[in-house]
């Protein structure tokens, strides 16, 4: 059977008549164990985007934190822009009176 070397550097070679690009006798194990991890955390930003997961790292039955975490954050935010709208305000009312 013949293989297409498709990049020699690497080890990788094409099956024309599977149609799949492999390694020639090499194995792909450290290949699927950084693949693992990198999907471990995409799954993590995704539960972070969504609120409704935890972090990897997190301890367990904290499921809700990232929802609670993001309310404070809002609602300290919400403050400190109203309470500078407010003192905006209150200069002009004190510059025209």
């Amino acid at each position: 059977m013949a293989y297409i070397q498709v990049l020699p550097e690497f080890g990788l070679v094409a099956d024309p008549m599977v149609g799949v690009v492999t390694s020639a006798g090499e194995s792909l194990s450290p290949i699927v164990e950084k693949v693992t991890v990198l999907e471990a955390v995409t799954d993590d930003l995704i539960n972070m985007l969504a609120g409704d997961g935890n972090f990897l790292a997190s301890f367990p039955n904290r499921d809700k934190s990232l929802k609670i975490a993001a309310s404070m954050n809002s609602f300290w935010y919400g403050l400190a822009v109203g309470l500078l709208i407010a003192g905006v305000i209150a200069f002009q009312l004190i510059r025209v009176s």
